[in-house]
């Protein structure tokens, strides 16, 4: 019975808190991703959230105006690299992704 008071009194309480912090802006601006010569480049125009990058992905350029996190598996999770506005990078082929 007292887990579960505990357990009312924190989702009180973060019902509350939550909404105090400001919402996070989606970036302006595209995501510029080069997979292979053989493909045309993958363009990620305003993006938000989390995105899978291609398979074959192979540099990321980021036009937005906030940084990106490159991330080594599809969901965004776990360690991530940060990618400035106007930089790029190589990122892991296969199934990485991208927030920003």
């Amino acid at each position: 019975m007292r887990a579960r008071t505990v357990l009312i009194s924190l989702v009180a309480a973060g019902s509350l808190l939550g909404p105090a912090a400001p919402a996070q802006a989606d970036a302006v601006g595209d995501v510029v991703v080069f997979s292979t010569e053989a493909q045309a480049l993958d363009v990620y125009s305003d993006p938000s959230g989390c995105q899978r990058l291609p398979a074959v992905a192979h540099v990321l350029t980021n036009r937005t105006d906030k940084p990106v996190r490159i991330y080594g598996n599809p969901f965004c999770l776990g360690p991530s690299v940060a990618v400035q506005p106007g930089y790029g990078t190589h990122v892991p082929g296969g199934a990485g992704s991208f927030s920003a």
